[in-house]
């Protein structure tokens, strides 16, 4: 079809000096013919051709029915002016059609073209002029009309509806020729072997063509900058914290124990409460703190723990439950506490991990077997109970990273934090004095983003407190420090997504993750 196509577009231009529209010259030819025959030809400099794109007004079946027999109103006009002594108003769907009397009446009425008389209606003038199906019938003939507010008006009643058209603006190109000879896109044996190749037209290469879409498969761009951060906690000397200590996969659920009492969080604190946190109510409870199963042990699905616990030397995890117990209700190691009956139930609750500080918790616990200065991190999935947004999901991941030393101050924190930052590109950092349960003192990050031209929040910090650290055994003079934030705040940034529901969950578009490029996150 293509081919013939050709030859009627260089038969069409041979007929006139100037150009031709598509649309107009070849009514019948769809837009992917069209433009399969003019690619060949202006690929060969036969012809010139631009695309024009414009909106033309169509009218809808309701409005076509206007344009051929009148509008509603004037129908009902019509009806009522035969009837010489007045129309009764129950005859009126009869003759007119229950929706032409429906819409119709009202508006006759409005127009003052017919006036009501007890039951009838009578005709109130001897002619009108029915305007509606004059718009219609010039937007039928034109598909379009000189007055903007007419279009308007017409959309809105569901008469006429906007329909992009795409035509081509076709003119004679330096080469044109009414002949079109066929070139052949292969060269054979039997050419090479005859000869036939000296004469033949072969069709010519086109290097700029795109190659078809290579169907291959795409990482999220969460996991793009999570593999950059993990670059560079590794590249700093960090080692990667387990969050699925307890399951060969993934660990989402935690204790109220781990996530929150560990970290000296009160059991009356607002975190903890029902429309915050993820409570699980199948079981209600869960053990006390214990040692996790040696690797030849089973876990109750029957699958076997993939670390080994084994090696690590035996702790007292009931004298660490009573510890954290009496920091809780009477005060220790120099503090007061928090002076309320500790109740077990409460820290024995399951809920959707809320922070992965409840890992960097059980991983210092089990630093305080052998205490020596260490650098942890994790990234992986934690759960708030909020409310879902353009800017806060139910379930994001979050970064976080530990460091263990002996004599830590905050000033090695908010250097460590200018390097940190650094390395993902952001050089101008402020902190400001914040409140936390676990840590003491604390701080908000913000950085200076160029592209927004303001500072934004990245994240939280501080030193943990003596409150949590004394009870798993550290040393007084050991001080650990952390740092956290969301991962998905700087792929937003990053991609330019402006509402997260598009980064994670049932709304991502796969082209979107398929297309986003790699990121480095020291580069812009």
């Amino acid at each position: 079809m293509a081919v013939e196509l050709t030859t009627q577009v260089l038969n069409a231009l041979s007929q006139t000096d100037g150009s031709i529209v598509s649309n107009d010259a070849f009514p019948s030819i769809d837009f992917t013919t069209m433009k399969s025959a003019l690619d060949r030809l202006g690929s060969r400099e036969f012809i010139e051709f631009r695309q024009i794109n414009r909106e033309e007004a169509v009218l809808t079946p309701e409005a076509e029915g206007i344009a051929a027999e009148g509008s509603h109103e004037a129908k009902v006009f019509e009806a009522v002016r035969q009837a010489v002594e007045g129309l009764k108003i129950d005859d009126l769907p009869g003759i007119v059609g229950t929706e032409s009397a429906k819409v119709g009446r009202g508006k006759a009425l409005g127009a003052k073209w017919i006036k009501k008389d007890g039951d009838r209606l009578k005709a109130a003038t001897d002619s009108i002029k029915d305007a509606s199906r004059e718009q219609l019938q010039t937007i039928q003939q034109t598909r379009t009309h000189p007055d903007p507010k007419v279009l308007t008006d017409l959309r809105k009643r569901k008469l006429v509806a906007m329909q992009k058209v795409i035509t081509f603006e076709i003119r004679r190109g330096p080469k044109y020729s009414r002949d079109f000879v066929r070139e052949e896109t292969d060269l054979t044996a039997d050419m090479l072997v005859t000869g036939a190749w000296k004469t033949t037209k072969l069709k010519p290469y086109n290097f700029k063509a795109m190659g078809a879409p290579a169907q291959t498969g795409a990482l999220h761009p969460l996991n793009k900058v999570r593999h950059e951060f993990r670059q560079i906690f590794f590249e700093m000397g960090f080692e990667e914290m387990p969050t699925n200590r307890q399951v060969p996969t993934e660990q989402y659920v935690e204790t109220g124990f781990w996530n929150f009492d560990a970290l000296f969080v009160p059991q009356q604190h607002p975190a903890r409460d029902m429309q915050d946190t993820f409570y699980i109510s199948d079981p209600p409870q869960a053990d006390k703190p214990r040692a996790d199963p040696s690797k030849t042990e089973k876990l109750a699905n029957g699958s076997i723990p993939n670390f080994e616990a084994h090696a690590a030397p035996k702790q007292d995890y009931e004298g660490y439950w009573n510890s954290v117990k009496d920091v809780h209700e009477n005060g220790k190691y120099g503090s007061i506490g928090y002076r309320y009956p500790f109740r077990e139930e409460e820290s024995l609750k399951l809920v959707l991990r809320t922070h992965t500080t409840a890992v960097s918790t059980y991983m210092l616990y089990k630093l305080a077997a052998d205490p020596r200065p260490a650098r942890y991190f994790s990234i992986d999935r934690v759960f708030r109970n909020e409310t879902v947004d353009a800017t806060h999901l139910a379930e994001f991941h979050q970064v976080e990273g530990v460091i263990a030393d002996f004599d830590l101050t905050l000033g090695n924190l908010i250097g460590f934090m200018e390097v940190f930052f650094a390395k993902m590109g952001i050089h101008r950092l402020r902190f400001k004095p914040a409140y936390n349960p676990y840590t003491e003192p604390s701080l908000e990050i913000f950085g200076f983003h160029e592209g927004l031209d303001k500072w934004v929040e990245i994240g939280n910090s501080g030193m943990f407190r003596p409150e949590m650290l004394e009870p798993m055994g550290l040393p007084k003079d050991m001080r650990v420090c952390g740092w956290g934030l969301s991962l998905e705040r700087p792929t937003m940034i990053k991609y330019g997504v402006k509402n997260i529901r598009e980064l994670l969950g049932h709304k991502v578009d796969l082209n979107f993750v398929e297309s986003n490029p790699a990121v480095r996150l020291e580069k812009d």
